[in-house]
């Protein structure tokens, strides 16, 4: 149940700052972003900065694979706020959507590598389960993916399974295509900050 409060308890100087967006890009702050304005010294700022680092920190993983772990993770979350958002910006920083709709729909036979392949396996299990196997982790590790490599996977599932179950718990709209396209463009070129 959406809390009314994620409507309409925000400063003064933040209802401005959505209104100044609304006007800019032509469209309502979406659902996501108004959570991390609220109560930013509880959630907002931390989760912001964690998230801005598991997706455009230095990592091995590029941007266009951190974004298909966030899409994955939210599918096996079912979580349709975040398989939209994330879906949508892998495929634009892929620029092969029909590669991400593959991934989504069919790990084992989508035309991805090896080590991007056993990561998601990896971070759908942690999703599901929980926990992963010292096996399971080993049979990552023997596809040539490094330790810091999941490291860099496991914040990004960190940092969607927490969105994933705050959108369902919040009842995040589920925006248009465009809305979600003009998401990923954002999300590109700012990141999470």
């Amino acid at each position: 149940m959406r809390p009314d409060i994620l409507n309409h308890g925000y400063r003064p100087g933040t209802k401005v700052l959505f209104a100044v967006i609304r006007l800019f890009s032509g469209r309502p702050l979406p659902d996501a972003a108004k959570l991390v304005f609220y109560r930013p010294d509880f959630y907002g700022a931390k989760a912001k900065a964690f998230t801005h680092e598991a997706m455009r920190g230095p990592s091995a993983w590029s941007v266009g694979e951190r974004e298909l772990m966030a899409a994955y993770v939210s599918t096996v979350n079912e979580s349709a706020f975040c398989i939209g958002a994330h879906t949508a910006t892998a495929s634009r920083a892929y620029g092969d959507s029909p590669r991400v709709a593959a991934v989504l729909a069919d790990l084992d036979s989508a035309p991805i590598e090896e080590p991007l392949r056993a990561t998601l396996r990896m971070l759908g299990t942690l999703t599901a389960a929980g926990r992963v196997s010292p096996g399971e982790m080993r049979a990552v590790l023997a596809t040539g993916v490094t330790p810091e490599q999941v490291k860099d996977a496991l914040a990004v599932g960190a940092a969607f399974n927490t969105t994933d179950r705050l959108a369902d718990a919040f009842g995040f709209e589920v925006l248009t295509p465009d809305g979600f396209a003009a998401g990923a463009k954002y999300l590109l070129k700012r990141g999470y900050r």
